[in-house]
């Protein structure tokens, strides 16, 4: 069931909401929490009900193990129980995520014809088995607040988080769902259902329009086309943004769903077109993520501690691996090495800055608007094998950015260049248009990239009402409050979104492939 869907939002969260209104008036927070349990088991289950079982069976085993850790007193125990588990779930995952690939991989390298049936990746495995881990290793270390198994059901299951995060860690959901104030407030639903279409109105508006510009791109890449220059630069754009108003909107739609209920979500998406290097832009980017591969891969594995190689290659191991988390296919393995390679060369350029007392170029507006365009354009080139269906269609493309497959430029241009034309036409330039790209996409991509740089972001519009866990840093100038002229904008917003309603056919967020 998606967010963006009519059974969603016509049927599911009114019914949801509506039963969840009536039962917090019973003031029994078994109930409450067991109504949502209820209900988020139902929003998996409508994808696929048999991977029910799955996502109950994980549930049972990791709330088991974590009794086990909670009632030995021995270390050594302690330690073995924590690493089974992790090994069972990371060999579940794998089973289902990754067995096709390496047997797909096995055949190519080593020319064997191994094959076995097609295994479906069930929906959310990736995000319910890292949450379900850091709870482990939480509670081996001994940070584990008290809860019983309901609130364990619904801190896995909540189905605002469950198919494509924020990756909630256990001290975020159970102090809130325990709380004996936990029901429903019109403050909270206000705020949340204004976040919530805001995020709708990202996805619907924005990311689904802008992605038809972007796949024809990709599409004629796969199928061996050769891709030229603004071309490819239009197709990536269209992509970069895609994926941005993509993932805006879901983290917006998810925390705004979350907060209808009364719970606040850690936030999962800050402005990371606005990153000023690499460094930064993890920080903005699927935040949760990147906490989650500090905390149980980066610093387990030493960290920054043991010196700048030993980091370095820290650095790489969890990109390529953050990148293998994505996908089983070895355009994810490139995205996150090349990543990887960013973030090192990131790290040693400030370095050695700083040995040569230099001081940084981001204090200057000049400065941070190189430093912010130099950023978006790496990882513009890293979406190109994010985004592609294999290496080959990926070099294609960063073929076409580097001009090596010709420039052509629009039809309409002939005749009115005057000398450049023939100046143009020296340089073997055409003007046979833009291939798969439609060259008014090249106006929204300019529209876009505007909004994205220039405005301020959901939480910065909303900081005075504290729409997530953490506190706002910059709010924006105008804030939200509900009053009758920004009900007027919210309705307009909605009436966009229902108009593209019956013109565009509700599309998966891209995250929820993984």
């Amino acid at each position: 069931m998606l967010f963006n869907s009519y059974v969603f939002l016509i049927v599911f969260l009114p019914i949801t909401m509506l039963i969840f209104c009536i039962f917090t008036r019973q003031k029994n927070q078994h109930i409450i929490i067991g109504w949502l349990v209820i209900t988020s088991l139902f929003f998996y289950a409508w994808w696929n009900p048999i991977y029910l079982t799955l996502i109950l069976s994980s549930i049972l085993f990791n709330y088991a193990l974590g009794f086990c850790l909670t009632h030995t007193g021995s270390v050594c125990r302690k330690k073995l129980i924590m690493v089974f588990g992790i090994s069972v779930n990371l060999g579940v995952l794998g089973y289902f995520k990754y067995t096709n690939f390496f047997i797909d991989l096995l055949n190519n390298v080593a020319y064997t014809t191994y094959t076995l049936p097609r295994i479906i990746l069930p929906l959310a495995i990736s995000f319910f088995t890292f949450t379900q881990i850091a709870y482990l290793v939480d509670t081996y270390r001994g940070g584990t607040p008290k809860h019983s198994f309901l609130d364990y059901c619904l801190f896995v299951t909540f189905f605002p988080h469950l198919i494509a995060g924020p990756i909630v860690r256990h001290w975020e959901i159970f102090p809130q769902i325990t709380d004996k104030k936990f029901r429903f407030f019109h403050e909270d639903f206000s705020v949340g259902l204004t976040i919530f279409l805001i995020g709708l109105f990202k996805k619907v508006l924005f990311a689904d329009t802008i992605a038809i510009y972007a796949t024809p791109v990709f599409s004629a890449a796969a199928n061996c086309t050769q891709v030229t220059f603004f071309e490819a630069w239009g197709g990536i754009l269209a992509y970069t943004l895609q994926i941005y108003f993509d993932f805006s909107g879901y983290s917006d739609m998810a925390i705004g769903l979350a907060r209808m209920f009364g719970i606040k979500f850690p936030v999962n998406f800050n402005s990371p077109y606005k990153a000023t290097s690499i460094i930064d832009f993890w920080r903005r980017w699927h935040i949760t993520l990147s906490r989650f591969l500090r905390d149980y891969l980066y610093i387990p594995l030493g960290g920054s501690l043991k010196g700048s190689t030993r980091r370095y290659i820290n650095l790489m191991i969890t990109m390529i691996l953050g990148g293998l988390w994505h996908g089983a296919n070895l355009t994810f393995v490139f995205w996150g090495t090349l990543h990887g390679f960013y973030l090192i060369v990131n790290h040693a350029w400030r370095a050695f800055l700083k040995a040569i007392g230099f001081k940084s170029t981001a204090n200057n507006w000049l400065g941070i608007s190189f430093n912010k365009i130099l950023t978006f354009l790496a990882v513009a080139v890293g979406w190109v094998f994010f985004r592609s269906e294999s290496p080959s269609a990926a070099i294609a493309i960063l073929y076409g950015m580097m001009g090596k497959n010709g420039i052509s430029f629009p039809p309409v241009l002939q005749g009115h260049l005057g000398s450049f034309e023939s100046f143009f036409s020296s340089l073997g330039v055409t003007f046979n248009g833009f291939g798969a790209f439609e060259g008014r996409g090249f106006f929204l991509i300019f529209i876009l990239l505007g909004i994205v740089w220039f405005t301020p972001n959901t939480q910065e519009w909303m900081a005075h009402m504290n729409p997530a866990l953490e506190p706002v840093k910059n709010p924006a100038r105008l804030q939200w409050k509900p009053t009758f002229t920004v009900g007027i904008v919210l309705g307009i917003l909605l009436f966009f979104v229902v108009q593209s309603y019956f013109t565009l056919t509700p599309s998966e967020f891209l995250y929820f492939n993984f």
